[in-house]
């Protein structure tokens, strides 16, 4: 409807409205729009906004949905206007966006946007996003206040689960920050959930903060820097809280050798992370460093990841040497094939087992492609899980951290027992 509309008939102040060059271009955020307000809500183009936002009547608005496509960027300029305006008269943001680059995403939401869903809309988030912003607490968008400090808890017996890439581009860093974020929320309520820390190895070009849309904390490179002097109040401080369910060690804000740190600063790394937590899961750099047989001999589940690539065969094999030449347990390995072939794609499935057969390897994890939406969670700062919560990488996963949390409580009956 009309924001006129909205306004002339009886149905009380108007809530909300949509902002955008054609609310017609956004048939599904008008289906959101009425399930969520009902008739008080109404539609306005960019100019139109900017004028109704120095009326007395938006007194009553509690947000604008800003509705924007990739044409909308020539404009980038006008859109921080209408930002600026909304948030002047105390009214919150809300973006939509579709095939917006992740740099004008970002600009915006620098520049006051509150909240942000993709379009389409998955299911629900338009409203998990305007409950969020009447939360006190910060969205998941939001970095935590410097100097907010994570509270750790001591008797934990964490799980360490590392996840490593055998060639660049084969999604170790997505799946591990998804594993992570499963593990964190695979049981609702937050006083019955695991404690989760994710840890990012990537002392060089680690992105786990990125995919979180998190800060990378100064104390982080204090403690690469010197790690004897590593204790539970150290870590805490280096911590990055994700939605007050996941701890994250992220890479340092600048670039370090990769030989910086050597195996016994590792270990107690990995010791003093699984002292304060349930499960500790590691993300790797695809380089084989003096300190990775540290992690492998650390790690209860380590998985490998490939792609049905020739590249990924030849170093898959490059690795077996390596470590059957060590005697290191090259059978603790577990195998995920990422952008798994379809059920239906035989000739892919058959190539697959003929790789694994050649390899001498059992691929014991297909995932599946995910498409698009996955990059652009990763450039927007959210798990699948809220982003695209049925995307079919996202469902996999989820299964994973079900299974490994469901083996973990089974460990811990038995033992009680």
């Amino acid at each position: 409807m009309t924001l006129a509309t909205a306004q002339t008939a009886e149905i009380g102040p108007v809530r909300a409205c949509t902002v955008s060059r054609d609310v017609q271009l956004f048939d599904l955020l008008i289906e959101d729009m009425e399930q969520l307000l009902g008739e008080s809500w109404g539609d306005l183009g960019f100019s139109e906004a900017m004028t109704f936002l120095g009326q007395p009547d938006a007194a009553s608005l509690e947000f604008i949905a800003l509705a924007i496509d990739d044409t909308d960027e020539e404009n980038i300029d006008r859109l921080d206007h209408l930002i600026a305006a909304a948030k002047a008269r105390g009214v919150k943001v809300v973006l939509i966006a579709e095939d917006v680059t992740p740099a004008a995403l970002h600009r915006l939401l620098k520049n006051g946007a509150d909240e942000f869903v993709p379009y389409p809309l998955p299911e629900g988030e338009l409203a998990a996003a305007v409950e969020r912003l009447n939360r006190p607490e910060p969205s998941v968008l939001a970095a935590p206040q410097e100097g907010e400090k994570v509270q750790l808890t001591e008797g934990g017996d964490g799980v360490v689960i590392a996840a490593h890439g055998l060639s660049g581009g084969v999604g170790t860093t997505t799946f591990a920050v998804n594993l992570a974020w499963e593990l964190a929320t695979v049981v609702k309520d937050k006083d019955r959930a695991p404690r989760v820390c994710l840890i990012d190895f990537g002392l060089q070009f680690g992105s786990v903060a990125t995919y979180l849309d998190l800060p990378r904390k100064e104390p982080v490179l204090e403690i690469l820097s010197d790690i004897d002097s590593l204790d539970a109040e150290s870590f805490a401080q280096a911590l990055v809280n994700f939605d007050d369910r996941l701890q994250v060690f992220t890479a340092p804000p600048d670039l370090l050798p990769l030989d910086m740190i050597g195996p016994a600063e590792v270990q107690k790394l990995i010791d003093i992370a699984c002292n304060h937590f349930d499960f500790v899961v590691i993300d790797l750099p695809s380089a084989v460093l003096q300190w990775s047989e540290t992690v492998l001999n650390a790690a209860q589940v380590f998985f490998a990841l490939v792609e049905l690539d020739m590249r990924s065969a030849q170093n898959t094999l490059r690795l077996k040497r390596a470590l059957q030449s060590e005697d290191l347990p090259f059978e603790k390995l577990r195998f995920v094939l990422n952008r798994a072939p379809k059920f239906t794609d035989l000739q892919g499935k058959s190539r697959a087992k003929r790789m694994a057969e050649s390899l001498g390897i059992a691929l014991d994890l297909h995932l599946p492609d995910g498409g698009r939406v996955v990059g652009q969670a990763c450039d927007h700062g959210l798990p699948l899980a809220s982003q695209a919560a049925k995307n079919p990488l996202r469902r996999e996963i989820a299964k994973l951290a079900q299974s490994l949390y469901a083996v973990g409580q089974s460990d811990a009956d038995a033992d009680a027992a």
